[in-house]
């Protein structure tokens, strides 16, 4: 979805690297690829560690000008949204992932076709 995005909105993806779902390697990397790349404007994580990992590196480097978005809708994520440090986080709704977790297993023990792919909505987390 992300690359979708990205391709419908013509961004410029400077680079992209791994920091492994943690957060001190999410700042370590955002150290790297701010040396690499001082015009970034924006970082999309794919987990809120790795989104606060790199604010800080931002942070430390005195660029409050770009904009972190991250992912999973975590507490410290969406307490780092609600101070106005992190630009969003997305929430995985694991409610509704459970909910119809087991509606599709009922379905499937009962012999019914499912989809092959069953999206859940996410929820744009911005501060309030």
């Amino acid at each position: 979805g992300f690359k979708q995005a990205v391709d419908a909105h013509k961004l410029n993806i400077l680079a992209s690297q791994p920091a492994d779902f943690d957060r001190t390697k999410g700042l370590n990397v955002m150290q790297n690829l701010l040396t690499a790349n001082p015009s970034v404007q924006a970082v999309f994580a794919q987990n809120d560690e790795m989104a606060l990992g790199a604010l800080r590196a931002l942070q430390t480097a005195g660029r409050t000008d770009v904009l972190v978005v991250g992912f999973d809708g975590t507490n410290d994520g969406i307490k780092a949204v609600n101070r106005g440090v992190l630009g969003a986080t997305i929430a995985q709704r694991p409610d509704q992932i459970g909910i119809i977790g087991i509606q599709t297993a009922d379905k499937i023990l009962k012999g019914e076709k499912v989809a092959p792919t069953i999206p859940v909505e996410l929820e744009l987390v911005t501060q309030k």
